[in-house]
């Protein structure tokens, strides 16, 4: 007889004597003629590398780590204490039940499955195999408490992910080609088109001037008649609304009508039908002593009148329901007409609108084609000139006429003209004036006279008599 313990991660499993199966605790005594063993609950790593095919016959590894071990609970310690039990202690036999059932589950998966599902749904591969490999475990006892697949692997002699990569690879590769081709296309044709682009910008200002007027002053001529021709379209419309409520309502009144009518015929035929009764019944109270003849020519007057009351009501009734009738085919034929005449007024105004949305189509199109004639007409002389914009400036000038315009509209602004020029000086050169004393105030009584001459001819003025007198011409 001995006492045993059992590890906090631990549990003796006790058989033999007095044990009907097996017993499990933490400590105790044992018996003679009792065994005791002990396992061990931690969680242990199993790693596995399982050989599995696809459905299209392609092998593959797929190395997985599981984290598997008895789950802390009676019943699943019971399990896992008969299956410690009988078997050794190193716990092989373990690894080899939880190898087999992992390769298993795993075999027939993916068996089911394409190498691309496997591969691109990986996460519902590894819960599908956890579900069916938990399953298994669970009558050992045993728990999965973590699972791990990793990157599926190759076989020796089937490269299947490799090429797989390599595929991507030269698809990445292949399409940065494409990018930097497409992107040095687009430099060398953004730069062309800038020169071009500057080269036509100084042409087409002033046509692209003329455009934007003219297609300004079209549009607010097609804003105005569109908008003109969709009140006018509004305008029938809500003419056909109405007329279309007023068959309706012309509808709903016959119909109405033609339910009164009957209803009043039905009343006067039920009221006529029980008046005929009660007299009919009084006749035959009042007839009860009378003679069978009597009776019988009562009786076959009261029948000639109710079926002339009956043939009567049903003329009558007939006769409302074709005036109803005709009445409302008069309304819809009408509404009808209203709704032609709406329509055919809409058309002629339409193919108007498109008339004149097609001419102004025409006339900015030719715009814009004497536009084009031009850019390209001094695109072809700049390069005459070889770039030169002064000199093809200047042969514009002069091919224009411009400079002979200008001198013509020079010499007509100075045509008619007649100015006084007076020219004096105060003594000719050489005569030796110049160096006497009362040479400074020579030269001042010299100017003054073509001055006073020079102001009265300019402006009118004489000049005042205490300065001076003119000399006057001799005759």
């Amino acid at each position: 007889m001995a006492f045993r313990t059992a590890a906090a991660n631990e549990y003796l499993v006790v058989t033999g004597v007095g044990i009907k199966d097996v017993k499990l605790q933490k400590k105790g005594w044992i018996y003679p003629g009792q065994k005791c063993s002990r396992f061990d609950i931690s969680p242990a790593n199993y790693t596995f590398d399982v050989h599995a095919m696809s459905s299209e016959k392609l092998p593959f590894i797929l190395p997985a780590v599981f984290t598997i071990g008895p789950k802390d609970e009676p019943e699943s310690l019971m399990k896992y204490g008969k299956l410690m039990s009988s078997h050794d202690k190193s716990g092989n036999h373990v690894i080899e039940l939880v190898k087999g059932i992992v390769e298993g589950e795993t075999r027939v998966l993916a068996a089911g499955l394409t190498m691309e599902q496997i591969f691109s749904g990986t996460k519902e591969f590894k819960q599908e195999v956890f579900d069916k490999v938990q399953l298994e475990l669970n009558q050992f006892g045993l728990h999965i408490y973590n699972a791990n697949i990793k990157q599926l692997v190759d076989i020796k002699g089937t490269e299947y992910f490799s090429f797989l990569g390599q595929k991507v690879q030269q698809t990445a590769a292949n399409q940065a080609k494409v990018d930097v081709a497409e992107a040095k296309y687009k430099g060398d044709t953004g730069a062309k088109e800038r020169q071009g682009q500057t080269l036509m910008n100084a042409a087409k200002v002033d046509a692209d001037t003329a455009i934007y007027a003219k297609t300004q002053s079209g549009a607010a001529k097609q804003q105005e008649i569109k908008i003109d021709t969709e009140v006018k379209v509004f305008a029938n419309q809500k003419e056909a609304e109405v007329a279309q409520a007023n068959a309706n309502l012309a509808i709903m009144k016959a119909e109405w009508l033609q339910k009164s009518k009957i209803a009043e015929i039905q009343s006067v035929r039920a009221a006529s039908i029980r008046d005929a009764e009660l007299e009919k019944d009084l006749e035959i109270k009042k007839a009860e002593a009378m003679t069978e003849k009597l009776r019988a020519e009562k009786l076959a007057k009261a029948k000639v009148d109710y079926e002339a009351s009956m043939q009567s009501a049903n003329a009558t009734l007939y006769s409302k329901q074709q005036q109803a009738e005709a009445d409302l085919y008069t309304t819809q034929a009408e509404a009808q007409a209203q709704e032609r005449v709406a329509d055919a007024q809409f058309y002629v105004k339409q193919k108007e609108a498109d008339a004149l949305l097609y001419s102004k189509r025409k006339e900015a199109e030719g715009i814009f084609a004497l536009a084009e004639a031009q850019a390209v007409y001094v695109k072809s002389m700049l390069g005459a000139f070889e770039g030169n914009y002064n000199a093809f400036h200047d042969y514009l000038m002069l091919d224009r006429r411009v400079y002979q315009q200008m001198g013509e509209i020079n010499a007509s602004a100075v045509n008619g003209l007649q100015p006084k020029i007076s020219v004096w000086t105060t003594g000719a050169p050489g005569d030796g004036s110049s160096g006497a004393p009362g040479a400074p105030i020579a030269d001042v009584f010299k100017m003054i006279p073509p001055l006073f001459t020079t102001i009265k001819d300019q402006t009118g003025i004489d000049s005042l008599p205490c300065l001076a007198t003119l000399p006057r011409e001799q005759k």
